[in-house]
């Protein structure tokens, strides 16, 4: 049998845990509870300060929250992961837009902050065991979109089944 490199192990798995993560942003924004959910074991938990519990009671939650806004867009950082054989630690920052609408126009509702996460390997997958929200900064602005007035032709982002990235890996076209 032939051993992997060490190095590249390493390698292989900090890249399946960023995957992992990227999932878990994308299924947010895509509002794809499916692809959020896999991100977690079954049996994770969260803590977001104002949701304690199951991860997938927390996805069923955010997913609501979420489709009630118009767009959203969550973007990953700096991810600092130590990982210790099929245990893994991860401080994720990240930054998050949310377009909603306010009591005097459509608002930019943005936040940042970090995940402290923690992960496992379980049957060949990592996913996350663990995950608590710290919130380090917040800002609500009037939106500013005049650039989409200006260029109606723009391809915007959707929601599942509305973006345009739901076409890739589907044989007719490019991205």
């Amino acid at each position: 049998m032939t051993s992997i490199d060490p190095v590249f192990a390493a390698l292989a798995d900090r890249i399946a845990i960023q995957d992992c993560v990227a999932r878990y942003m994308r299924g947010q924004d895509r509002l794809d509870a499916a692809l959020q959910k896999g991100a977690f074991h079954p049996d994770a938990k969260v803590d977001y300060g104002f949701f304690v519990g199951s991860a997938a009671e927390f996805v069923d939650f955010a997913q609501t929250l979420l489709a009630r806004y118009h767009a959203t867009w969550h973007m990953t950082g700096q991810m600092l992961i130590e990982i210790d054989g099929d245990r893994a630690t991860g401080e994720i920052y990240f930054h998050a837009w949310h377009r909603r609408d306010g009591d005097e126009g459509p608002q930019d509702l943005q936040i940042a902050g970090r995940y402290l996460d923690v992960y496992e390997r379980r049957d060949g997958r990592w996913a996350i065991v663990h995950r608590r929200e710290v919130v380090d900064w917040t800002r609500s602005d009037p939106a500013a979109d005049d650039w989409f007035d200006r260029t109606p032709a723009a391809l915007r982002g959707g929601r599942k089944g509305n973006d345009p990235s739901d076409i890739i890996g589907e044989s007719h076209g490019p991205i």
